[in-house]
């Protein structure tokens, strides 16, 4: 070996040995990063529920149930709590009609697009730790991302303008639906097939999915955690979310809770079942209960952004309804707030129903195409000054 290939070997050995190092680091440098991260559960001591209070609602939470959902067929997982303190739960029906498993408080469901929730909750924790900015732009941390003037908070808030992965995939000249979809190959579409926006970035509120498969790939890049990873160190774990998940196409297609249609069959998995971030976490009411007391904690944030959460970002149009990040709110005339967020992917719907001013945790959660898990909205008045009309649902 002459001196010249010895040194070329010496030099590409120490580039291969910087490489390993410099791998390394990466990992052992996230584990702090998520340490430090990790959701604190609630520490909030409130007084016992009085037994004469538990029941008068309870009686009425009951009635709406059976009305809502009088048959054994309906599956439904179902919680109301008050201070963190269940008044109510019911679990009814098959989370495996074929294997006739029947749903208990602990039967992970399809959240779907609640999902979002647990997703912005990551992300303003990264805010909150100064490791990105609300509003820095998302071609900073995504390479190639094509729209320069979106930023995060244009992600959480559904102002973007991006188009909806699940229509510009729907062509099969842009992706072979033969193909599972990732949400890095989302991204690489909307580079190499040059998909254009809906409407100009941050002129009118547009909910779209892309939006929140572009913060899971946030999260990624800077936790140095695939998402199901840093979902599960940052909050399944620390909460003691014990039957929460990340759905991994590969390793659980074959044993999570299957979904149906109305009226039985059970819906079949599609390229775009490996997506997440804006679905694809299985939960319990039980759990999201954790998660819900966790949020409205002193120690989530600070207070500054933990008030711009639930702030309306879609005020060009006059209306009660809007968008914060991550959350829905219908902001009524007589000053109160409502704060919900509702899900549908494939059989699966889910509400997510949070009073912060009553603190009362209101969740309904479906594998069978029920859009009646939207009505639970209706019991807000049993707590507060809600102009929902829950007497048509008390009547005889």
């Amino acid at each position: 070996m002459t001196p010249k290939t010895l040194i070329i070997y010496i030099k590409l050995l120490f580039i291969f040995l910087l490489y390993l190092s410099c791998k390394g680091n990466d990992k052992n440098n996230s584990e702090p990063l998520l340490s430090s991260l990790k959701m604190t559960p609630s520490d909030s001591i409130f007084p016992k529920l009085a037994e004469s209070y538990i029941n008068s609602k309870k009686n009425k939470i009951e009635y709406f149930f059976n009305k809502n959902w009088p048959s054994k067929n309906n599956n439904i997982s179902f919680l109301v709590a008050k201070d963190g303190q269940i008044i109510y739960e019911n679990y009814s029906g098959f989370g495996d009609v074929r294997k006739k498993t029947p749903i208990t408080s602990e039967t992970p469901i399809h959240i779907a697009s609640v999902s979002k929730v647990l997703t912005a909750t990551v992300i303003l924790k990264l805010i909150n730790a100064g490791k990105i900015e609300l509003d820095q732009k998302a071609t900073s941390i995504l390479k190639g991302f094509p729209y320069p003037e979106v930023t995060i908070k244009n992600l959480l808030s559904h102002r973007s303008g991006m188009r909806n992965y699940a229509y510009f995939t729907d062509d099969r000249k842009i992706w072979d639906n033969h193909k599972i979809m990732s949400n890095q190959d989302i991204l690489n579409v909307m580079i190499n097939k040059k998909i254009g926006l809906e409407s100009k970035t941050n002129t009118r509120f547009q909910y779209c999915n892309t939006n929140y498969a572009m913060l899971a790939l946030i999260i990624e890049k800077v936790a140095g955690k695939s998402y199901p990873e840093a979902m599960k160190s940052m909050i399944f774990e620390p909460l003691g979310m014990k039957h929460t998940f990340v759905f991994d196409y590969k390793k659980d297609k074959n044993v999570i809770t299957p979904s149906y249609r109305l009226g039985g069959m059970q819906i079949a998995f599609d390229f775009l079942d490996a997506i997440y971030g804006d679905k694809n976490i299985f939960s319990t009411p039980q759990d999201l209960l954790l998660f819900d007391m966790a949020i409205n904690s002193k120690y989530f944030l600070t207070r500054e952004l933990r008030s711009q959460i639930y702030q309306g970002y879609s005020n060009e149009h006059k209306g009660q309804k809007n968008y914060g990040l991550g959350i829905r709110m219908i902001k009524f005339e007589t000053g109160q707030n409502f704060y919900f967020h509702n899900g549908w992917w494939h059989g699966n719907m889910s509400s997510y129903v949070t009073l912060k001013k009553e603190n009362v945790t209101i969740i309904a959660l479906t594998n069978k195409s029920m859009k009646s898990v939207y009505n639970i909205r209706k019991l807000a008045p049993l707590f507060g000054d809600y102009p929902f009309k829950l007497e048509e649902e008390l009547e005889e």
